[in-house]
């Protein structure tokens, strides 16, 4: 049974435990915390690294600080209501389940879990334990991706036929969680995934077969996953999405998504540090918009907290997570048969729109503790 948020204090604020403070938690969750103090409060802090607990409880005030063994323990004794899992991919579905049998909400980075069956268990556990549990599609909340999601469905660029897209950063250390199998690394699961999101919700639909390509495993830093992979997906009504992804190039974010009447092409569509910028071009004439940074992490916070206060379903929830992990075994099963591969039929009856649009100033990349960029820096 769920928690009951804030039992003693009588405040509407939920108590948050941030699980892994790794890159990712350093640069975006723990200073999100700071523009959504409307509902939600940083409580806890939990990792196997005392450096890291000290100086990062000292930098945001907090004394809840655990290792990971301490899991159970700090979820009771910190009166906590949710967590904020940050941990490599293949620790998602053990720290979920952990937090869910003890009434504990669950916001969890994506991809959601490395099999369909493990994120079954998740949402499983979730609902009979009596707790929400979002997956973080910071995207989903992000004002750019919203709008051209609402332009194609609109009909701006006429019938959507196909889209493209690029995802690429260069990940230099063999050691990042990113190159190893263990963690579930890999293209597809670390970036590939945004395209994959993008286009399931500019087209509104559910790809019905998949077909993927990789290239450059054990070269290099890559000994364990591969450098790069190339997709192809075909949607309901013929229509097609390609993306490429890759650990070994330059960076790279942008998606194009072309129709009967023209085309929208989005730069730095992925990102969370810088500007996003959207050109539409219909009868040959081009508009631009660019759209300025934000905090795509604060409106994560804010939406999962209210959802909990007044017991609504968070979006995106776990089917998404699902649907999203499907289509990835099923790229690389194609990847390793060398051919196309169906995906079963599913419906999504939610996607993400305008009406989730969410703007927070952005913040400030902090010193990092024990914790490196991708790129190594």
């Amino acid at each position: 049974m769920a928690r009951s948020p804030n039992r003693t204090s009588g405040s509407k604020k939920i108590r948050y435990a941030v699980v892994g403070l790794g890159y990712i938690a350093q640069v975006a969750v723990l200073p999100a915390f700071a523009h959504a103090k409307k509902n939600s409060q940083l409580a806890a802090l939990i990792s196997d690294d005392p450096k890291k607990l000290k100086q990062l409880g000292a930098k945001y005030g907090i004394s809840g600080l655990y290792s990971y063994d301490q899991y159970e323990e700090c979820l009771e004794k910190e009166e906590i209501d949710a967590v904020y899992i940050a941990l490599p991919n293949h620790l998602h579905c053990e720290y979920t389940v952990r937090a869910a049998k003890t009434g504990v909400h669950v916001l969890c980075e994506k991809p959601m879990a490395l099999s369909v069956k493990e994120c079954e268990i998740m949402i499983r556990t979730a609902d009979h334990h009596g707790v929400k549990l979002m997956v973080a599609y910071r995207l989903h909340f992000e004002e750019a991706n919203l709008r051209a999601i609402h332009m194609v469905q609109s009909g701006k660029i006429g019938t959507p036929r196909y889209f493209q897209s690029a995802f690429s950063l260069p990940v230099k250390d063999k050691q990042n969680i990113r190159l190893r199998e263990e963690t579930g690394g890999g293209t597809l699961w670390d970036i590939g995934i945004y395209c994959l999101n993008a286009a399931r919700n500019l087209f509104h639909a559910e790809p019905l077969e998949v077909f993927a390509s990789t290239a450059g495993k054990g070269t290099d830093q890559f000994e364990e996953v591969e450098e790069m992979s190339a997709v192809t997906l075909r949607f309901p009504d013929d229509r097609l999405a390609t993306f490429i992804c890759s650990f070994g190039a330059a960076d790279v974010s942008e998606f194009r998504i072309v129709g009967t009447k023209g085309q929208l092409r989005v730069t730095s569509a992925y990102e969370y540090v810088e500007p996003i910028t959207q050109y539409l071009t219909v009868n040959g004439k081009e508009k631009k918009h660019t759209f300025s940074k934000r905090d795509q992490f604060a409106p994560q916070l804010l939406k999962f907290s209210d959802s909990i206060l007044k017991d609504t379903v968070p979006e995106p929830a776990g089917d998404e997570g699902l649907h999203d992990v499907r289509i990835i075994e099923a790229l690389y099963r194609s990847a390793q048969k060398g051919q196309p591969v169906p995906v079963k039929g599913v419906e999504r009856k939610r996607r993400p729109t305008l009406r989730q649009k969410l703007r927070r100033p952005p913040v400030r990349k902090p010193r990092l503790i024990h914790a490196q960029s991708p790129s190594g820096s």
